[in-house]
């Protein structure tokens, strides 16, 4: 797994640094780069692994390099960070193929398994016993709750939800706690990950 490189973008000098230093720490190769046009420009010579890269930089955001990968067949799962995260944004980071969507700021734990996840998905395509345990979550879904996730992944906020199903906005959000627990998700980016992961 630490033969992978870490390809770190992110224009805040000082988080890109830390974050290097973490990864490093833990025995990872590491690349740093300051933009995302400096990636995709080192991009051809680039060692494979994985992107950790910020949501918002000048220049090129870090929606736009995941829509350029993605046209460039660069076959890197990619972590998103980000200090202004919402739930949309999540769902469409989600949709787009991200492999997590993390607000910032973020534990040492919580990156590492982030990484661990996306270096899985570099080497096992197929059906994983985490998509296998997640399906079977979601088989135990009542019929509401699937209509309230289906509103979750699809990056509806609660009001919305509510009307379309004609219920109150407080009765989605216990379904979306009952959602939470049923699923073993810590937090609404992790929902919309997994239920994404086993749909596509």
């Amino acid at each position: 797994m630490t033969d992978a490189v870490i390809h770190v973008v992110d224009d805040d000098e000082s988080a890109r640094e830390s974050l290097a230093f973490l990864l490093e720490s833990a025995d990872f190769q590491v690349v740093t780069y300051d933009s995302a046009p400096a990636f995709l420009t080192a991009l051809p010579r680039a060692k494979p692994g994985c992107v950790i890269t910020d949501v918002r930089m000048p220049e090129m955001s870090g929606q736009e390099l995941v829509a350029r990968l993605a046209a460039l067949d660069a076959r890197m799962p990619v972590i998103m960070i980000t200090g202004h995260g919402d739930i949309p944004m999540a769902v469409e980071a989600m949709r787009s193929g991200v492999v997590d969507f993390i607000e910032k700021p973020f534990s040492e734990s919580r990156i590492l398994d982030a990484l661990k996840r996306a270096l899985n998905a570099l080497e096992a395509p197929a059906m994983s016993d985490d998509q296998a345990e997640i399906q079977h979550r979601l088989e135990t879904l009542s019929e509401r709750e699937r209509q309230v996730l289906d509103g979750v992944v699809a990056g509806h906020p609660n009001k919305v939800i509510a009307r379309e199903l004609g219920i109150s906005p407080r009765t989605v959000e216990i379904y979306r706690a009952k959602l939470m627990t049923k699923m073993h998700a810590d937090n609404l980016a992790a929902l919309v990950r997994m239920t994404l992961s086993v749909r596509s």
